[in-house]
């Protein structure tokens, strides 16, 4: 009886628990919670309609461009964005890079969210969803197929990096055996996950080396996998940077006084390692250009628009990226990161849509509520990471006391 009344009043003591984690921590009605909250509820409301009528009703998506705004932004430009958790778990717990350490959570945390939310969001792309199981089955796709390959890496990475977070969680919890447990499968874990996230990185390019009478010479190449995979390099260390910006001001409280002083010098060996990336990626990007002698598309609009995306947001970034580390230029870095995360964004958008099918008469322009229901997938994610960050110990050893 005594044995019951106790596991009762443990139930009770979680579920009080949780409820006040669920509580908001802060002020309600900021601008930027009004404002992402609205941008919310209207693209939940327009979700909805896009499921009840189909994506004619809320998308310009046709036979000629099945694939829009959400494959190129929420999947292929999201997952080169959380390519920063297998660079910075590979450096902390394979190279024994220890100076990263204070950053490994939040960047884990963050990659786990981005496969979550953008990987997630291809439901709201398929005519059917509920036929989202075959490539994971291999039903009407074959096991040799690539979208095979890269469905399976999705779904095991995702469950690496949930296996890779929740020491964090366990920790929240005051789960002792169970954070040690998890300790342990760490660094199997994180092997797994580099390798899984090797392959599908680079099988996201792999996806588009079928599409070579529709992709503009300029961006096909059959080495778009090697390309796709050194991008996501420095475009996950660069999303590091942005998103490590932000946090040291607004979750300021949350991170440990000594974190604060080895911030600067982890940013600028981010930087370093941003920069040798985009060198070898340059190389590779010339390589490609002098051998398929693309020299005559230079003086076409799509040669303008090509040297936008490798000189401006490529070039000069990584020029930034150096200058910045060898004059410790914190300042410059972090706009090399911007410029960097930008530049991935025009070289996704262009494999996927814009330079895709260069030569069709009819060209895809996406819509608006397309783009709102893109800007509902992002923000969801940022007020899930946020409410994470605010009562587990992502930023420091220990979850403060008054955050409970």
């Amino acid at each position: 009886m005594a044995t019951s009344a106790d596991s009762m009043t443990q139930r009770q003591s979680v579920w009080e628990f949780l409820k006040g984690e669920l509580k908001p921590k802060g002020p309600v009605l900021t601008p930027f919670n009004v404002i992402t909250g609205f941008i919310i509820l209207g693209g939940l409301v327009l979700t909805a309609l896009r499921f009840w009528k189909g994506l004619g009703y809320v998308t310009n998506l046709n036979q000629a461009y099945p694939w829009g705004l959400w494959i190129g932004f929420d999947v292929m430009t999201g997952v080169a964005f959380a390519g920063g958790a297998y660079i910075i778990t590979f450096a902390v717990y394979v190279l024994h890079a220890e100076k990263y350490h204070p950053i490994v959570r939040a960047t884990v945390l963050n990659g786990f969210l981005s496969y979550v939310f953008y990987a997630g969001a291809l439901t709201l792309d398929l005519g059917r969803p509920w036929h989202i199981i075959n490539p994971i089955i291999g039903n009407k796709f074959g096991y040799n197929s690539i979208l095979f390959l890269v469905a399976w890496h999705f779904l095991l990475y995702m469950i690496s990096e949930a296996i890779e977070f929740s020491p964090v969680v366990a920790e929240w919890l005051d789960l002792e055996k169970a954070r040690r447990i998890l300790n342990k499968m760490t660094l199997g874990v994180v092997i797994f996950g580099v390798t899984l996230s090797s392959l599908h990185q680079s099988g996201l390019g792999a996806l588009f080396l079928f599409s070579k009478p529709k992709l503009h010479p300029l961006w096909y190449t059959e080495f778009l996998p090697v390309l796709f995979l050194i991008s996501s390099i420095f475009a996950g260390i660069s999303m590091i940077i942005f998103e490590g910006t932000i946090s040291h001001k607004v979750f300021a409280d949350r991170i440990d006084p000594s974190s604060h002083h080895s911030y600067e010098d982890i940013v600028f060996g981010l930087a370093k390692g941003a920069a040798i990336t985009m060198y070898v990626y340059l190389f590779v990007k010339f390589v490609i250009f002098v051998h398929g002698q693309h020299w005559s598309y230079l003086g076409t609009k799509w040669g303008a628009w090509f040297l936008v995306e490798v000189l401006i947001f490529t070039l000069v970034p990584c020029a930034f990226f150096t200058h910045g580390y060898r004059q410790r230029r914190l300042g410059l870095i972090r706009v090399a990161a911007v410029m960097t995360l930008v530049g991935i964004v025009l070289n996704r958008l262009n494999v996927s849509m814009i330079a895709f099918n260069w030569n069709n008469p009819a060209h895809y322009i996406p819509s608006v509520w397309e783009v709102w229901i893109t800007l509902m997938v992002v923000f969801t994610e940022i007020w899930v990471f946020r409410w994470a960050v605010n009562r587990m110990p992502v930023l420091s050893a220990k979850p403060a006391a008054s955050r409970h």
